[in-house]
C-alpha cells in the first residue's frame, strides 16, 4: 500500500514542485521551493492556447463518450441475446474480443492511408474511430453484465407490445448504469489523454488537442521545465478530478462486468 502511494503521489509533488519554481530553482527538484511562481500556469495556459485546445478535446470526448455508450450496449445487447442460437452473432463476439489482442501499431499506417481516403483526418473523423476502437473492450464488458439479466424480462416486455429496440432502451439500458458509469470513465481517459491518434490523424494546428500541445515545450522552450509541467498539470486536472469523484465506480462496474 505505501508503495502503491509512493508511486502515483512521488510523481505528481515532483511534478508540481517544478511548476511553481522558476528555473533559478531547478538545482534540487524535489526540495520545497524557496519562492512560488504561479504565473507558470498562466504563461503556460497562453503559450499552448489552452481554451481552444480545450474545447477540441471536450468536443472529441464528449461526443465520443454519447455514440459509445448508446453504439456499444445495444451491439452487446444484440451478441448476448443471439449468439447462443446464432453462430454469425458468435462469431462476431469473438471478432470483437480478437480486435483487443491486436497493437494499435500494427495497423496504423494502413488505416492512416484509409482515413485520409475517407476524410477521416480531422475531429469528426478520430471522434469515429474512438467509437471504433473501444468496441472490442467495452462489447467484453457489456455482454458480461447483460449475461446477468434475466432473458424473462425481454420476454415480457415484448408480451407487453414491446419491440425489440424498446426492450432495449426502456428495459435493458437503464439497467446498465454500473457498467454504463464504467465505460463512460474508462472512455474518457482513454481519449483525453491520447496522444498517438491525435498526432497522426489532426495535422491542422486549429484541429490539435491539449496532448498535441505539449510539443510546443520541445525544442524553442526545451529549457523551460517549470512552463512544461505546469501546461502538464493543466492538462491532466480535468481527469485526475473524474477519477476521485467516480473511481468507485470504475471498480465496481469492472468487477461486475469480469465475473460473469
Amino acid at each position: 500500500m505505501a508503495l502503491a502511494m509512493f508511486t502515483i503521489i512521488g510523481p505528481l509533488y515532483m511534478t508540481l514542485m517544478i511548476a511553481v519554481k522558476d528555473p533559478s530553482q531547478m538545482d534540487s527538484i524535489l526540495s520545497w521551493p524557496t519562492s512560488f511562481h504561479w504565473s507558470n500556469f498562466s504563461d503556460a495556459w497562453k503559450l499552448t492556447n489552452y481554451p481552444e485546445k480545450f474545447k477540441n478535446t471536450f468536443i472529441i470526448t464528449g461526443i465520443n463518450l454519447i455514440f459509445t455508450i448508446f453504439t456499444n450496449s445495444l451491439a452487446a445487447y444484440a451478441i448476448t441475446r443471439k449468439r447462443s442460437h446464432s453462430k454469425f452473432f458468435n462469431a462476431l463476439y469473438y471478432y470483437f474480443i480478437s480486435a483487443m489482442f491486436i497493437p494499435f501499431n500494427v495497423i496504423m499506417l494502413p488505416l492512416v492511408k484509409q482515413a485520409s481516403m475517407f476524410n477521416l483526418d480531422n475531429l469528426a473523423g478520430i471522434t469515429f474511430l474512438y467509437i471504433i476502437f473501444g468496441l472490442p473492450m467495452n462489447t467484453f464488458l457489456y455482454t458480461g453484465f447483460i449475461k446477468k439479466i434475466p432473458v424473462a424480462m425481454d420476454e415480457a416486455a415484448e408480451m407487453d407490445g414491446a419491440s425489440p429496440l424498446q426492450v432495449f432502451w426502456y428495459v435493458i439500458f437503464p439497467m446498465l448504469k454500473p457498467v454504463h458509469a464504467t465505460v463512460a470513465i474508462l472512455s474518457f481517459m482513454w481519449t483525453w489523454n491520447d496522444f498517438l491518434m491525435p498526432l497522426i490523424f489532426l495535422s491542422k494546428p486549429e484541429q490539435q488537442t491539449l496532448q498535441l500541445s505539449q510539443y510546443i515545450f520541445q525544442g524553442q522552450f526545451s529549457t523551460q521545465y517549470n512552463l512544461a509541467f505546469a501546461s502538464y498539470l493543466l492538462v491532466i486536472l480535468p481527469v485526475l478530478l473524474i477519477y476521485i469523484f467516480f473511481q468507485k465506480w470504475i471498480i465496481a462496474g469492472v468487477t461486475d462486468g469480469a465475473v460473469k
